[in-house]
């Protein structure tokens, strides 16, 4: 495997190979990263690759202190910020400032941690019935309140409440290590 510094002298030098791998690398963690900052999927992509681009064009005068991977996540940072300053949310953006000021503490490793967790979290929420991570979705990560998810999923509040209670059920009974993690960012 080729080391970061000598991935980093290969892209200055304009070496395409270098800079396809260093996206296969990468690429799926700043997208999960941008994930959360932004509730949008094809949106974190849209981030990610114009970070990638950005690195590409300015490949021979970059200059990398740290680690090349905390300088991708910390560009991806900073336009996931630019984004939600750009687009002005409203709801929901005084708790998605707290899961960054969570986030900007973490260094490199601590993201690694960080990432296995979401995979878990995936995983987790796969498990769960059609319906209940309808709703547990809308709720938790769209900010959706009760009365708007059932009007939307053409069902009562309380079957709502009852659904996301199943859901918050079952994803602490299968993220049991990651409980104390989940708990800065769900508040479950």
């Amino acid at each position: 495997m080729i080391s970061e510094h000598d991935l980093l002298l290969e892209l200055k030098s304009g070496n395409k190979e270098a800079f396809s791998l260093l996206f296969r690398n990468y690429y799926k963690d700043l997208v999960l990263f941008a994930g959360n900052f932004l509730p949008n999927q094809t949106l974190c992509e849209d981030i990610v690759q114009s970070v990638f681009l950005k690195l590409w064009e300015g490949r021979e005068v970059i200059k990398i202190e740290r680690s090349l991977k905390s300088f991708l996540l910390r560009s991806v940072q900073n336009s996931c910020l630019d984004e939600l300053r750009h687009v002005k949310i409203v709801r929901g953006h005084e708790g998605m400032m707290k899961d960054f000021h969570f986030l900007e503490a973490l260094d490199t490793e601590e993201y690694v941690l960080y990432s296995d967790l979401q995979q878990h979290l995936n995983d987790a929420l796969n498990k769960l019935p059609p319906n209940c991570m309808e709703a547990f979705l809308l709720n938790r990560f769209e900010g959706f309140k009760y009365k708007e998810i059932a009007q939307r999923l053409n069902v009562s509040e309380r079957t709502v409440e009852v659904r996301i209670g199943k859901a918050i059920n079952l994803l602490r009974k299968h993220l049991k290590e990651f409980l104390k993690i989940l708990l800065l960012f769900f508040s479950i």
